[in-house]
């Protein structure tokens, strides 16, 4: 049964209705991890971190889709919550088409300056054929790239969360059986991975745009766009938390990788890059959760229903809660399987990687209700709180952390790093929730 996001949510429908969101999350981490573990145990130790230390930079490409998505689905859904249907048609389109025109421009300026940054990211002679190889095959695609984040989001304001969980399937099976046949099969390299990749992106970035050109029975459609520079400004304002955070996080991964090639060399690179790899699996519940009820937020919002964004509130910080009791112990339980499908050919890299795994994980207990709390003034076209939230959580804390706990810790506190700056980024979620209570209404 197809659920409004005009209606009143108790826990059952609100699971329902962003389980989608929370699988397509999930589901888009556990391909990447599947693309790891091919790289890992087909191609070699040294191309696998390569493509650790390549990756981040490749995020912050694809972070305009981040932005564009979670701004564009607050907007476009508070829009049609004020009644207007044909404007959040027309602004649809336009987000569309101007993303595909800018991400073609940073693909050729990615490709034309690749080599050189894969050099000030630090890698040697031996990473940087990996990383130039792998980073411009997938730079071809990037338009793609970004219209999948994008995407993601536009389903669940379309009110079609499966339909999205469906392309995003669809993406994750291609890339695991591409990989399955170039990298073990035909034992292409690295080579094989990025095609793996790159053809995963074709299919959940260009088939949508198929769904949304045709006739169809979603509140969204592509069509005829007009130029709204106030609406374009509120988006990417809007959107910028996210934008934020995945800058932010990749300017923190390459700040780690910097650490661990001094303090543990390629191996330290290598563990960084499995506990990412579960890292967005669990954290992608979070995510999920926070992309798939904020177009509900956003619509009540419009529509001034205060009762129903108290419910949202509440319900949301109580599965919020429970969710990171249960993923906390999961990670601790499963460390050594995880970190042993990875990297079980060197005993020490698996030792490293099990002991990394223990205390990042222990991040999860916290990172849910800053990830909540940043999504949650982005459903309320708050994007200068939300954006604060982020930016304070995953660059300014984290980036302390990294360069000062090592000091103390050793390579300890490279892994607890993301521990403490979660634990203070918790403080100032907790204060503006408090302060902005009032104004939305939401307590």
């Amino acid at each position: 049964m197809r659920i409004s996001l005009s209606e009143h949510f108790n826990y059952s429908k609100l699971l329902r209705f962003t389980l989608p969101s929370i699988g397509m999350l999930i589901f888009t981490s556990i391909y990447g991890i599947v693309d790891g573990l091919f790289v890992s145990n087909c191609v070699g130790k040294l191309p696998f971190s390569a493509v650790n230390l390549i990756m981040p930079f490749l995020m912050t490409f694809g972070s305009i889709g981040f932005m564009v998505g979670s701004g564009g689905n607050a907007l476009l859904a508070r829009l049609m919550g004020e009644g207007k249907p044909k404007k959040a048609q027309q602004l649809f389109s336009l987000l569309i088409y101007l993303s595909i025109a800018v991400s073609l421009v940073l693909s050729a300026i990615g490709i034309a300056f690749l080599r050189p940054i894969s050099i000030l990211l630090g890698a040697d002679e031996e990473l940087l054929e990996y990383c130039v190889v792998y980073g411009r095959i997938l730079l071809l695609s990037l338009p793609a790239f970004v219209l999948q984040y994008e995407f993601q989001s536009f389903f669940i304001a379309a009110e079609k969360p499966k339909l999205g969980l469906a392309f995003t399937v669809s993406a994750g099976l291609t890339n695991i059986i591409l990989d399955a046949l170039f990298v073990a099969v035909l034992q292409w390299g690295l080579v094989g991975a990025a095609v793996a990749t790159a053809s995963s992106q074709l299919v959940g970035g260009l088939l949508p745009i198929l769904y949304f050109t045709r006739p169809n029975s979603s509140t969204l459609r592509l069509g005829k766009a007009v130029f709204d520079g106030n609406a374009l400004l509120k988006v990417c304002m809007n959107g910028s938390s996210e934008m934020v955070s995945n800058l932010s996080l990749s300017l923190v991964n390459i700040l780690c990788n910097y650490q661990l090639m001094r303090f543990a060399g390629a191996d330290g690179v290598a563990a960084y890059g499995v506990i990412m790899y579960v890292s967005f699996v669990f954290s992608g519940v979070f995510l999920g959760y926070s992309l798939g009820v904020a177009p509900v937020v956003s619509y009540h919002y419009g529509a001034q229903n205060h009762p129903e964004l108290k419910n949202l509130f509440r319900r949301s910080l109580f599965l919020v809660a429970g969710s990171a009791v249960m993923l906390t112990g999961l990670a601790q339980v499963l460390a050594f399987p995880l970190a042993n499908v990875f990297v079980g050919y060197d005993a020490g890299l698996l030792a490293m990687t099990q002991r990394a795994l223990r205390l990042y994980s222990l991040s999860f207990l916290i990172s849910g209700f800053s990830v909540f709390g940043s999504a949650f003034f982005t459903a309320l076209n708050n994007g200068l709180v939300s954006a604060a939230i982020s930016f304070s959580r995953t660059l300014l804390f984290q980036s302390l952390s990294v360069i000062f706990l090592p000091m103390v810790l050793k390579l300890d506190g490279i892994w607890l790093s993301i521990v403490v700056a979660e634990s203070i980024s918790l403080s100032v979620t907790i204060t503006f929730l408090v302060r902005y209570r009032h104004k939305y209404q939401y307590v």
